[in-house]
């Protein structure tokens, strides 16, 4: 009996160990894994500053992409950075919602600096083409150099969200610390167990000789520079996974490597012409071009009662400031009620009250504080006051264009006056100039009967239309645009001249007596 367990004991192994044998050659035999697929890939291509313009076009496109079972997202980079805001914003959306629908690549096709580095590393591959640069995301400021404490706070929420990319993508952290901040001194140790190369801060060098080959240590990124890269270093430093030709470049690395097929060309998803017009509209450049011409446009027309086309350009100018930030997000609906009710106060105060009194007051208060308020993007139910650094650097960057279009202005306006009277495209403008006895030039608006008109200071005539505070006046057999120097006066009233200025005649109400 013992001898006949022992054989069946041994038959059961020989069986099991037959089968296992017999198994193993059957899966060694078996044909390799098809490919997954076929795929789908889409390209959306990412072109100039980074704003607000862009992060709501890149979400706009995206979601058609997805929407039409896209697998792959293929984000073309070209930009030399932009506002951090927006970068972060675009940073948060690829990481937290979109690589959870789809796989993301960002794929420089020129550049990738500054902010466009923030947004590039938040995808879950980099891909170069040859002869680019990625990296210098240092922050700045249009007024000027961020210093001490007021940069630490700017930078640190910058290491944040690349530190939040590096551990969401796997790249090597000191390298995107050192594209924000000089003085990040970083080295390449290799991994003695791994043969893997790791990098490290100085104050952070392991002190294992045996685990890292510390003698052979390289010395990657200085304490006096700001990290960028070529396409070649940075796919030898792993933060480019490779670097190709061109898109279809892309397209292979990630077929071979993933082991996908894709289902054919990529479609390409570029900014509509509305959009790249908004986002031209609220870079600060053009917003302080526009804040210029609106203002030269009313101060135009208040020199020059009657002509119409400059206050219709300053009309145009303001409704573009106001609609352009609506449509980014900027302005909302009450800061665009606020604008445009002070803007009618303004006007009930100017045309229908006479004098300047608490309408028009609160007229300028509305206006200020929708203007105020479109510098700031803000919900409805929300104060506008900048609530992050980041909106206070925004807030700072558009203050100093509007600033600096008002200097402009200022510098235009004195031009204007000094020169723009004695030009003939002015004088047409304005009807034909004639010339008193006094040699002094007026705004005709009816042509004189007497061959000369005399057209001084303290001359009294009879304004012919209300002067709120512009209008016309009769001076002997001249009708002539005026302006009072603030005061309303009715119609049929007596006037009298108390400055005369090139082309702009001031007047005010005669008192009694006056002749």
């Amino acid at each position: 009996m013992k001898k006949l367990g022992r054989i069946m004991l041994l038959g059961t192994v020989l069986v099991m160990a037959a089968r296992l044998c017999i198994s193993a050659e059957w899966e060694a035999n078996l044909p390799a894994p098809p490919l997954k697929g076929p795929v789908q890939a889409a390209v959306i291509v990412c072109k100039g500053t980074i704003d607000d313009g862009l992060y709501k076009s890149i979400k706009r496109r995206t979601e058609i992409a997805l929407k039409g079972g896209v697998d792959y997202l293929i984000y073309e980079i070209e930009t030399y950075g932009g506002e951090v805001a927006a970068a972060d914003d675009i940073s948060k959306y690829f990481i937290l919602d979109v690589a959870k629908r789809a796989h993301t690549v960002a794929y420089v096709n020129t550049e990738a600096i500054s902010a466009g580095a923030m947004i590039s590393v938040s995808c879950n591959d980099i891909i170069m083409r040859e002869n680019t640069t990625i990296g210098d995301c240092a922050p700045i400021t249009m007024g000027g150099k961020l210093e001490g404490v007021e940069r630490e706070k700017i930078e640190s929420f910058v290491r944040a969200t690349f530190a939040r990319a590096a551990e969401a993508n796997k790249y090597p952290m000191p390298l995107l610390k050192a594209m924000v901040t000089v003085g990040t001194e970083v080295y390449r140790v290799k991994n003695t167990k791994t043969g893997q190369w790791e990098y490290f801060e100085t104050e952070q060098l392991p002190k294992d000789a045996h685990a890292y080959d510390l003698k052979n240590k390289e010395l990657i990124v200085t304490s006096k520079e700001l990290l960028t890269l070529t396409a070649s270093k940075a796919a030898e430093y792993g933060i480019a996974r490779a670097v190709v030709k061109d898109v279809n470049g892309v397209l292979s690395f990630l077929e071979k490597r993933d082991g996908v097929e894709f289902s054919g060309p990529p479609v390409t998803l570029e900014t509509n012409w509305s959009e790249e017009m908004v986002r031209w509209l609220n870079s600060p450049a053009v917003l302080g071009a526009l804040v210029t011409i609106a203002l030269l446009g009313l101060y135009i027309e208040f020199q020059t009662p009657g002509v119409w086309l400059p206050g219709l350009v300053a009309v145009i100018c303001f409704v573009l400031i106001v609609g352009s930030r609506f449509l980014t997000g900027m302005a909302n609906w009450v800061e665009v009620a606020l604008f445009v009710t002070g803007v009618m106060l303004l006007l009930i105060e100017v045309f229908l009250i006479p004098g300047f009194g608490f309408v028009g007051f609160i007229g300028i208060v509305f206006i200020l504080v929708g203007l105020f308020g479109m510098l700031i993007k803000n919900p409805p139910g929300q104060l506008p006051w900048p609530q992050t650094d980041f909106d206070w650097q925004l807030l700072v960057n558009q203050i100093w264009a509007i600033g600096l279009g008002f200097l402009a202005f200022l510098v235009l306006a004195g031009m204007i006056s000094k020169y723009l009277p004695k030009t003939r495209l002015f004088s047409r403008l304005v009807l034909s100039p004639k010339v008193g006895q006094g040699g002094t030039e007026v705004n005709l608006t009816a042509p004189p009967d007497a061959g000369q008109i005399n057209i001084k200071v303290g001359q009294i005539g009879e304004a012919i239309s209300r002067l709120r505070p512009a209008g016309k006046a009769r001076f002997a057999q001249a009708v002539v645009d005026v302006v009072t120097e603030g005061s309303f006066v009715d119609k049929g009233a007596r006037v009298m001249i108390m400055e005369v200025s090139g082309n702009r005649v001031v007047v005010r109400e005669a008192e009694q007596g006056n002749s």
